[in-house]
């Protein structure tokens, strides 16, 4: 429904209005770091001269003391030539597979123009392991978004580096400089060219179709803009750019069809002829597989020859012979000697982690109302939904079986245990797997205590599980899921909370309870303790094997939490101690792990309840944490 509540203005005014408002939100919500006065360092590693052009292997500084990998193409000649940045999606081995990213330098550099290809972050040459190559997505990609960064915004950061470093050569014509790339590539290529205005023409590849696409379909958190559909569609990007031809398929991934990509023309569309402007944006569709073929590659250069060399009509040039290398010559390291200062995804969340870590722990006392606020914020709980209605499914061995229905059109399956029995506490059971992965001895556990029991699916889980999302996510459990509550301006774990609330109302409203506690496993537990901190009404919270810090532990366990457990700015509020700590009430932590799945040593335990034991006495809060 976002879609239409998105069309662009139809007027210079308003538009040069939503223009200014559309790019300082993307800069707000990439965490968008533009710092041209830092020197580029440009590092020639090695050259390879080719015929009518030559292949530098360099690496240049794109955040201070972080570089990047890159391969630089230049015609031979003094120039100046035009210059195009080609950016590289999810080639697991980046700027140097042959079958799309080498091509397009290759194709650029003998039809005369200066290209920079550089590697993304966190993929090809930028790996956590040097050589060995990998998805720079998923849960790896997602834990930018605790530090307050995002994939996203990390590499619209080194593109426009890459911008700067095209306009400091002296045989390239600063005037004159493209963008390119194809899949995730063609999505960086949209964005540079919206936030950079030094990109005169672009050709998103197999990239461009509506942000409503991208909602329950498969897509990268690099291409994911945290609360995008809230303010923008993919159109207001494309009016963003100078000129802009995207290039799609009749066959490819659903979140890219050309269907899809027609209905961001054409509203787009409407600016640029506003503007008077009406060619300097269109398209292109061929029937091929998704990739960068020969047939993107002409319609690229004759786009580019039209808006960067003012000749031709802008439809598809002859594309000259070229030579692909081997992909080792067009490494800029041997495998496993890279250096240092190519700062990995796993260093760069430690490094900054540790830096708000310190901040948050050496910070003294709390604000502890600010900080609830600042809380419901990052978890994007806003307007809280009310019950509209309860369904009684009666009773089954035991169980009474009832369906919550919400004012924000959800069910939320629910199993009560022997209502009858007139429990004056409850302990509502969760699990990110579903109720089927209940231990059954927990239940008994509880009963036997003397308690009453209320088993809950909360969205994705069990009965509530989507056929669609598993068909995408495969082995990245919630990966579907997650990114869609971001787009919607929501988090997994806050549409949680929002649903234990209504639980918990429900239970103490129509069973005369007094006493409410949450036991969650994983994911599903931080739902319970985050609404323990935020609301009154849960008296104790018990999690299972929940993450006691967000502080990146290591790359080759980051799976261990589904992708639901990341939320954008969480270390910068402060971290699971100060949840805990505002509590007021008691919680316990049985096998707490990292964020990475680590069992804790007793060492780590004696240091974190430390800790908890602090933030909890700086918050002025009653109540103890306990590690089981």
């Amino acid at each position: 429904m976002r879609f239409f509540t998105h069309l662009l203005p139809d007027n210079i005014q308003d538009w040069e209005e939503y223009k200014t408002a559309l790019k300082a939100e993307i800069v707000n919500n990439t965490g968008l770091d533009e710092n041209h006065s830092l020197p580029l360092d440009i590092r020639k590693k090695s050259t390879i001269q080719m015929d009518g052009y030559r292949v530098e292997n360099i690496t240049f500084q794109t955040r201070p003391g972080i570089y990047a990998t890159a391969n630089l193409f230049v015609p031979d000649g003094n120039g100046p030539f035009p210059g195009v940045i080609n950016m590289i999606g999810h080639w697991q081995k980046g700027k140097i597979d042959p079958s799309g990213p080498q091509a397009v330098g290759h194709s650029l550099a003998v039809n005369g123009y200066v290209c920079l290809s550089v590697d993304p972050w966190g993929a090809g040459e930028r790996s956590t392991i040097h050589g060995e190559f990998e998805y720079h997505g998923a849960n790896l990609g997602a834990s930018l978004m605790n530090i307050g960064e995002s994939l996203i915004g990390m590499q619209i950061s080194d593109n426009m580096r890459g911008v700067d470093l095209l306009c400091s050569l002296p045989y390239v014509d600063a005037d004159k400089i493209g963008a390119t790339g194809a899949s995730g590539g063609g999505n960086q290529t949209m964005w540079i060219s919206a936030m950079d205005e030094r990109i005169k023409a672009a050709v998103p590849v197999v990239s461009v179709g509506t942000f409503e696409s991208y909602i329950m379909r498969s897509n990268c958190i690099c291409e994911t803009l945290v609360d995008g559909l809230a303010f923008t569609e993919e159109a207001g990007i494309l009016a963003l750019s100078n000129a802009i031809m995207p290039i799609n398929r009749y066959r490819d991934n659903p979140a890219f069809l050309s269907t899809e990509m027609l209905r961001s023309y054409e509203n787009a569309k409407r600016v640029f002829d506003m503007k008077g402007e009406g060619n300097h944006i269109s398209y292109k569709v061929f029937d091929l597989p998704h990739g960068y073929a020969a047939e993107d590659r002409s319609a690229m250069l004759g786009w580019f020859n039209y808006h960067l060399k003012r000749i031709g009509t802008g439809e598809p040039a002859e594309e000259k012979p070229f030579d692909l290398l081997p992909e080792t010559d067009v490494m800029v390291f041997e495998a496993g000697k890279r250096d240092a200062d190519v700062v990995t995804t796993e260093e760069y969340c430690k490094l900054i982690g540790n830096e708000l870590r310190s901040e948050y722990l050496n910070s003294g006392s709390f604000d502890v109302n600010s900080k609830k606020s600042q809380l419901a914020e990052i978890l994007r709980i806003k307007d809280k939904p009310d019950l509209k209605r309860a369904h009684d499914y009666g009773v089954s061995g035991g169980w009474s079986r009832i369906a919550l229905e919400t004012s924000d059109n959800k069910i939320i399956p629910l199993l009560l245990s022997n209502t009858s029995a007139g429990f004056s506490e409850y302990v509502i059971v969760t699990n990110p797997l579903g109720k089927d992965e209940i231990p059954g001895s927990l239940i008994e556990d509880i009963i036997n205590s003397g308690k009453g029991v209320a088993v809950v699916d909360l969205t994705g889980c069990g009965e509530l599980s989507s056929e669609a999302a598993a068909n995408y996510d495969r082995e990245r459990v919630f990966h579907t899921i997650a990114r869609a509550e971001l787009w919607l301006g929501k988090t997994t774990i806050g549409e949680w909370i929002k649903e234990l609330d209504l639980v918990a109302e429900y239970i103490r409203s129509n069973y005369n309870v007094s006493k409410i506690s949450v036991d969650g496993t994983r994911e599903t537990a931080l739902a319970g303790l985050f609404l323990s901190t935020l609301e009154n009404n849960i008296n104790e919270v018990i999690l299972r094997e929940a993450p006691i810090s967000y502080l990146f532990d290591n790359r080759e366990n980051v799976d261990f939490f589904n992708m639901a457990v990341h939320l954008p700015g969480f270390l910068k509020w402060g971290d699971v101690s100060l949840a805990a700590g505002m509590t007021g009430k008691n919680v316990t932590f049985i096998d707490p792990v990292t964020i990475s799945g680590r069992v804790l040593k007793s060492d780590d335990i004696e240091e974190y309840t430390g800790e908890f034991e602090k933030i909890r006495s700086s918050c002025g809060q009653s109540g103890s944490t306990f590690f089981k």
